[in-house]
């Protein structure tokens, strides 16, 4: 396998890349994961989101939206 095709896995995001994935603010974001809206753990200083905590976000936006 060469460098190239070496393919990285994205375990978590931090809360910059979830506003960037969820076209939000920075500051919208902020307060969806403090309020626990959108799942997330503590990595030392920093919040981390998992993709799949991302998705169910938007599942159940959708279907409060239906």
């Amino acid at each position: 396998m060469t460098a190239s095709s070496t393919r990285l896995v994205v375990r978590w995001h931090t809360v910059a890349e979830v506003a960037v994935m969820l076209n939000y603010g920075l500051s919208k974001t902020k307060m969806l994961v403090a309020t626990g809206e959108i799942r997330s753990l503590k990595d030392g200083r920093h919040r981390r989101v998992l993709p799949e905590w991302v998705d169910e976000y938007v599942q159940r936006r959708a279907a409060e939206a239906a």
